[in-house]
């Protein structure tokens, strides 16, 4: 059922504290609060390695609907049940979704941006920084196509609005994470918050996640996506 460690299978465990631990895959050694039920321990980068081939797939995608970007995403071959490479990829899909739908930026020079900005989020800020990386690629999206800098004004603000619109909606389903959850829940609103501030209207769908068989934590019935619901 479950997809956590992905040396053995087996589950995550979280410590309190920061340990030093040593990358299975590479050998790096770094700080970290996680590593699974046998010891081993996957840094952000080998996590997220092959997520490069997002900005190629971002340029040929016509969609100008965010979910269906990202669920295209969720498919390719760098990305797992969970883990941090969903903290850039809802940026990514809502930055192509909202060029498609006649957005006014560079969509190469952004999508770089938000592959540096999103993979500098790692994994489980979820639960050991109060906000979820989904939500948080909200906020780089926004601040983003609207030019945002610690010194403007306006865009300063609506990068925190869309920020803590998107945490807002997280936080009223509840834990544990998922990471498929989470992403549909702040692209969702996005997209609408887009449409306010921009006046650019991207498209939409009903979600009706697929996911939950990978997921031994699923909520089940409490997530507004899961099949049963629908």
């Amino acid at each position: 059922m479950s997809e956590e460690c992905l040396i053995c299978k087996s589950p995550l465990v979280y410590a309190e504290n920061d340990e030093t631990m040593e990358c299975a895959l590479c050998h790096k050694r770094e700080a970290s609060k996680t590593k699974c039920a046998n010891g081993h321990y996957i840094c952000n980068d080998c996590h997220t390695k092959g997520m490069d081939a997002l900005i190629g797939f971002c340029f040929s995608e016509t969609s100008k609907n965010p979910i269906e970007i990202l669920r295209k995403m969720m498919q390719m071959p760098f990305c797992h049940m969970h883990e941090p490479e969903h903290h850039v990829m809802v940026g990514a899909a809502l930055l192509t979704a909202f060029k498609n739908a006649g957005g006014d930026i560079d969509l190469h020079t952004s999508l770089l941006e938000m592959m540096n900005r999103g993979k500098s989020v790692p994994g489980g800020a979820c639960g050991f920084w109060g906000a979820c990386g989904a939500g948080i690629s909200t906020g780089m999206f926004m601040s983003i196509i609207s030019k945002s800098t610690p010194l403007t004004n306006e865009p300063f603000a609506l990068s925190h609005q869309m920020t803590s619109k998107a945490l807002a909606r997280i936080g009223e389903i509840g834990g544990p994470r998922c990471c498929k959850r989470d992403s549909f829940l702040s692209v969702l609103t996005a997209i609408d918050f887009v449409e306010k501030h921009f006046g650019v209207k991207m498209e939409s769908e009903k979600v009706v996640c697929g996911f939950w068989p990978q997921n031994s934590q699923c909520i089940e019935a409490r997530c507004p996506f899961f099949k049963a619901r629908q």
